[in-house]
């Protein structure tokens, strides 16, 4: 991922696709990869809070606790950035979409990445996310860099999406 590539890897659902979020081309060509808008955004997730540190410093304590708080009930939060994300991550929307995870391979690659990356789901769009590896190889088969092995977390489906400021759910939890 630090020099532009795409991975595939098992989230707490579904399987996702990644890259360095910094990395504009490479986001685009992921985004080109599943044939999805830059308006709709991108899910960053990361292991610990610091990783997120570049686009939370406008929230309050308590906002930042009840992020860290939701570890291990894979919430995305959408959180006012303070213009701090690229629009290639954001959409251009004042929030950004960003979860705090404990699922051992996503912690395992944002440790060796050195902070959050992007996720998405595994798919292209109007596909069902991919849950398995071979899913993720019928879909895009050499198009992805690298596959990480391992196991979705036991989740039913895709995260849900919640905003931070109201609670509100944008997005259920997959049943």
């Amino acid at each position: 991922m630090k020099h532009g590539g795409l991975i595939a890897y098992p989230t707490e659902g579904v399987w996702g696709l990644g890259c360095d979020p910094a990395d504009q081309v490479a986001v685009a060509r992921l985004l080109a990869l599943k044939s999805r808008p830059v308006e709709k955004g991108l899910i960053l997730v990361g292991s610990e809070m610091p990783h997120f540190a570049a686009y939370t410093e406008n929230l309050g304590h308590l906002e930042l606790q009840q992020i860290e708080s939701s570890l291990g009930q894979a919430i995305t939060w959408l959180v006012d950035h303070g213009g701090s994300a690229p629009e290639w991550i954001s959409g251009g929307q004042a929030t950004l979409a960003i979860r705090l995870t404990d699922h051992p391979v996503v912690v395992e690659l944002c440790r060796k990445f050195g902070g959050a990356i992007v996720s998405t789901s595994a798919n292209p769009a109007g596909e069902e996310p991919a849950v398995n590896e071979e899913q993720v190889q019928n879909y895009f088969g050499k198009l992805i860099d690298v596959i990480v092995p391992g196991a979705t977390g036991g989740q039913n489906g895709a995260t849900e999406i919640r905003e931070l400021e109201t609670g509100r759910i944008v997005r259920p939890k997959a049943q």
